[in-house]
């Protein structure tokens, strides 16, 4: 493992994964596992159609209402019911923005990065 200030470098299957560590929590960069998948400028379209899927988003959703206490359900249940269809977009800044989640932040910079 490497470490370049706050963040560590974990290599999964040949893979550098940017560990981002907090006080009290670590973020795992779910950007650099998107960019493995596909050219790095894609990543962001392989994350946007992650979130916007169904099962993704009741996941997530089930996990907040768990965890969450200030979780904005009522906004949940906008994206549920949109979820899956053809013209349905949501980015993890605004899920996160709008429904108060907590374990997952954006990072904008030369790229924006996502980490959970």
């Amino acid at each position: 493992m490497l470490e370049i200030g706050k963040n560590k470098i974990i290599t999964v299957q040949d893979i550098p994964i940017t560990v981002s560590v907090g006080d009290v929590d670590d973020f795992i960069c779910i950007t650099d596992m998107a960019a493995a998948r596909t050219d790095g400028s894609r990543a962001s379209d392989v994350i946007k159609n992650w979130i916007r899927n169904r099962s993704t988003l009741e996941y997530l959703g089930t996990w907040k209402q768990m965890y969450n206490p200030n979780f904005k359900v009522v906004e949940f249940d906008h994206f549920k019911k949109q979820a899956g269809l053809p013209l349905f977009t949501l980015s993890v800044l605004d899920w996160v923005e709008s429904t108060d989640a907590i374990g997952m932040y954006v990072k904008k910079g030369s790229f924006t990065r996502v980490s959970m």
